[in-house]
């Protein structure tokens, strides 16, 4: 299996410098700051690339256990809510809520949710989070 790379680059100090972040072929790249990373504003963070890893990564094992279960997906769509908070450890990603949308021809609703617990449960993503991160997921069957 391939080794995938992403590089960061920070400039100054914690709260008035700046940095950019890239994944490894170039996919995604952007600037981010103290303000866009614990205030609101403009920029990226490593939560939101967390966030996006984990929603990436859901939507692939559970359009995988759709299809193995005879259902094809027509689309996925998840959102990853990632909390960072303080804690006595200090700044600590407690929380993802996973919120996905499925479009699935032909799935019932208990089978639907059986295969998004289990998609959670084995996303490899997830599996790297969940020792420390609080995961949780809602999941809804679109007509």
């Amino acid at each position: 299996m391939p080794i995938r790379t992403a590089s960061a680059r920070w400039q100054g100090n914690l709260t008035e410098g700046s940095g950019t972040i890239r994944t490894g072929k170039g996919g995604i790249e952007g600037n981010y700051s103290f303000k866009s990373r614990f205030e609101e504003g403009e920029g990226t963070n490593p939560e939101e690339l967390i966030g996006a890893a984990h929603a990436g990564c859901f939507s692939m094992a559970f359009s995988k256990a759709l299809a193995d279960a005879g259902s094809t997906a027509t689309s996925v769509e998840t959102t990853a809510k990632v909390h960072l908070d303080k804690t006595d450890a200090g700044m600590t990603v407690t929380r993802i809520e996973l919120e996905t949308v499925g479009q699935v021809p032909g799935i019932d609703e208990s089978e639907f949710q059986k295969l998004a617990e289990a998609a959670k449960a084995n996303c490899p993503i997830s599996r790297l989070l969940s020792p420390g991160a609080e995961i949780t997921l809602t999941a809804r069957l679109s007509a």
